[in-house]
């Protein structure tokens, strides 16, 4: 049996294997994050340079923020903002002293 390639469009971290989350279920993850006392940031690239280590980032981490609320409108500003750019969550552990999630809102 022979190794079959993954037909699909490009993938830029785990979730976008999976089918387009819904807005519920992007709401949940940041909810998720944030009740694991992880910060949440907002980052954004040009689709060429989507595969770099290095995407811009949108104001700072918002280091203690507690509102879904608020994080979805950074989100959203981020995307009015640069339209053409991809738009991804990140979430730092403090902990661990890495990522604790991250995945692409907009693309």
């Amino acid at each position: 049996m022979a190794v079959q390639v993954y037909k699909s469009s490009t993938k830029y971290e785990t979730f976008s294997y999976l089918p387009p989350m819904s807005a519920e279920q992007i709401r949940q993850q940041i909810a998720y994050c944030i009740n694991q006392g992880w910060n949440p940031s907002v980052e954004h690239s040009e689709k060429e340079k989507a595969m770099s280590n290095y995407w811009y980032m949108w104001k700072l981490p918002f280091f203690g923020e507690q509102s879904v609320d608020a994080v979805l409108a950074e989100l959203e500003a981020c995307h009015r903002e640069f339209p053409s750019h991809l738009v991804r969550f990140v979430a730092y552990d403090n902990y661990a002293q890495s990522q604790g999630l991250t995945f692409v809102v907009y693309r």
